[in-house]
């Protein structure tokens, strides 16, 4: 090969690694603006329901953007002939502190909520590995699960099962059981959405993870506002606890061991359906954000308030409190508090701006103060819907407090009775 020929090469690759290296500048700057502009949200509440995936999601996927972050510190650090590399490095470094914050608090609230167990259901943090037919997870939060997802067990999955047909309308539920035999503890789970989308596919990941624990998992479908308003929601739900019972020996259902947990509007559902006297009696209810007093959330939106409130229960209710007073009375599970419920779990976010945990708060006190067993988990950095990211932080500590008290709750003797 001629010389020249092996000069001009040379060369070209010369032009090409100073094209490379010139671009590292500007992408640290940009690394480092995208990093920040993620993990304010960390902090930020939503303001509209557009925004309010970036603001549920960030905290959840914090430890990614801690690593990106990172990555943006370095890179802007090797460009210091760079005019704004101090610039990008600023921004590196106050994303960095901004997305760390998820995992600074995670020791006190694991502190706290491990204590809130023991003091209000008699838990201990390391409870007896009989009570169930699976190991539990073993520590409230695994980087190594965030990065490569918590393994999906192998299960029985039965989907689009016809439990009713009220006013012509097919409504369905799915179904996840163990691999094992023998009828199994069962929990009925209820998805949210306002009340007005939503389908029983929804959360398959946590419905595969219990069944892979030991328990049946059923996601039960309802009918949706605005076509059907309250109570024809909470009509459906129990139309399915009694297809359940009916058909237990079948799907291996234990009927004297079923929880139910619902998120969001399906928690509101899951509380009224198990504070009901009309319902046959439940083992367990768990409330994942679910909304608690629906008149003072109306008079009261949180702000800034980014699904609407207001129009969210119109649709829902017909109206609002000043019209439909009693509806939104017999809608609110506040009012249905009295003694010898079932154990109650609440799982809420501090940063929520859809349901805020306030309700939780005065929940808990209530039933305590009627004598029932309840704990409430209070998650300083979570948003509304925090667990649909089922490997995020808020999910892992949620799922690791969630798998004991149902453990707890569905073990083959009754719970201790309060006092």
């Amino acid at each position: 090969m001629p010389f020249s020929t092996c000069l001009s090469r040379a060369n070209r690759a010369r032009v090409g690694v100073k094209q490379i290296l010139s671009i590292i500048p500007m992408l640290s700057l940009l690394l480092g603006g995208v990093g920040l502009f993620l993990s304010l949200w960390i902090v930020l509440p939503a303001p509209t329901a557009f925004l309010l995936p970036l603001s549920v999601g960030a905290p959840e996927i914090s430890p990614w953007l801690m690593l990106g972050n990172a990555i943006a510190v370095l890179f802007a650090l090797s460009s210091r002939a760079f005019p704004m590399w101090r610039i990008a490095v600023a921004l590196s470094i106050l994303g960095l502190i901004l997305s760390s914050w998820p995992l600074l608090r995670l020791p006190a609230t694991v502190r706290r909520t491990t204590a809130e167990f023991q003091q209000q259901l008699g838990i201990a943090s390391d409870l007896l590995p009989q009570l169930v037919q699976s190991p539990l997870r073993s520590q409230p939060f695994s980087l190594v699960d965030t990065f490569l997802g918590i393994p999906s067990p192998a299960v029985y999955r039965s989907e689009a099962i016809p439990f009713a047909t009220p006013e012509g309308i097919p409504l369905h539920l799915a179904i996840y059981r163990p691999l094992r035999g023998g009828n199994n503890p069962a929990i009925v789970t209820i998805y949210g959405g306002s009340w007005q989308r939503g389908s029983p596919s929804d959360h398959e990941a946590f419905n595969r993870y219990m069944a892979g624990r030991g328990y049946t998992a059923i996601s039960i479908d309802y009918r949706h506002a605005p076509e059907y308003r309250f109570p024809t929601q909470l009509e459906d739900v129990q139309t399915a606890i009694a297809w359940i019972r009916d058909r237990a020996a079948e799907y291996r259902v234990d009927t004297d061991r079923i929880a139910v947990l619902g998120r969001s509007a399906g928690a509101q559902l899951a509380m009224l359906l198990a504070y009901s006297p009309e319902t046959p009696p439940l083992r367990a209810v768990v409330s994942y954000y679910g909304p608690i007093d629906l008149a003072n959330g109306y008079r009261h939106p949180p702000f800034p308030d980014p699904i609407g409130t207001r129009r969210v229960l119109e649709t829902f209710l017909g109206g609002s409190p000043a019209q439909f007073p009693s509806l939104y009375r017999q809608a609110s599970p506040i009012h249905l508090v009295k003694e010898n419920l079932p154990p109650t779990l609440l799982v809420y976010g501090s940063r929520d701006r859809v349901v805020e945990a306030r309700y939780a708060r005065g929940l808990a006190e209530q039933l305590h103060a009627a004598g029932n067993r309840a704990a409430l988990i209070e998650i300083p950095w979570a948003d509304h819907a925090f667990d649909t990211v089922f490997n995020g932080v808020s999910s892992q500590l949620s799922l690791y407090y969630t798998e004991r008290f149902l453990a707890w709750a569905l073990r083959d003797a009754e719970p201790p009775s309060p006092g």
